[in-house]
This record gives structure tokens, sequence and C-alpha cells, in this order.
């Protein structure tokens, strides 16, 4: 098992859903980011050079859900996953954790999710 760098509740206004209300504005979202890959290195020399930099994966989730459209969280998921995993030679698999904080049920419901998980080849 790698290490894990976890980024929690990133929050950004995007363009997802299937329902007419949903692709006229932008609704929050809440994404949590899992990196794995060994950053023993990185620990051990104290060095920035031997790890991920997450302020760039936050860019790259932030600039994926604010210039796409999607009508699912599932493909902007997978899309967020496979721009990080390109970050990176070193990253050996991302999780990504994508939520509606306002879901357009009737039902009093915290969130609508999806959390998909993709490696390297």
């Amino acid at each position: 098992m790698s290490d894990v760098i976890e980024l929690r509740a990133l929050r950004v206004s995007a363009i997802v859903g299937v329902l007419a209300e949903e692709r006229d504005r932008a609704q929050p979202l809440e994404f949590d980011l899992d990196i794995e890959r060994n950053f023993e290195e990185a620990a051990m020399n104290d060095d920035l050079s031997e790890t991920t930099d997450y302020a760039a994966a936050v860019g790259i989730a932030t600039s994926v859900a604010t210039h796409g459209r999607f009508l699912l969280l599932e493909t902007l998921a997978y899309r967020v996953a496979r721009e990080i995993l390109a970050l990176d030679e070193a990253i050996e698999a991302v999780v990504v954790a994508v939520r509606k904080l306002r879901p357009p049920v009737p039902e009093d419901l915290r969130s609508a999710g999806v959390r998909c998980r993709v490696t390297r080849s």
C-alpha cells in the first residue's frame, strides 16, 4: 500500500446534472481527493520535489469542474481522477468523491454523490 495525500471538502460551483434547473446555473459541489503515491523520500528529505504538489491537484479539480458542463457526476469524477493521475508519473491511483450539496430532490437529503478510483495501467 502506498502513502496517501488526502484533500478534503474542496468546494466549487459547477454545471452538472440532467434537469433544466441544473443546466441553467452552477450549483455547489464538494470534492474529496485521495492521491496514492509513495512519498517516503519527500518525508525523509523534507523535499517538495519528491512528492505531488497538492495545490496543483486542487487546481485541476477546480478547473475541470468549473470549465466543464456535465450531465453526470460520474463523468465529472472520472475526468478529475484521470487529469490528476496525469499530473505526476509517481501517482499510482486517484480516488475522487464528488457530492452535490443541494441535490434536486423533494426529500431532506444532505448530499448526493459518487466515488471512483482510477489506477495507473
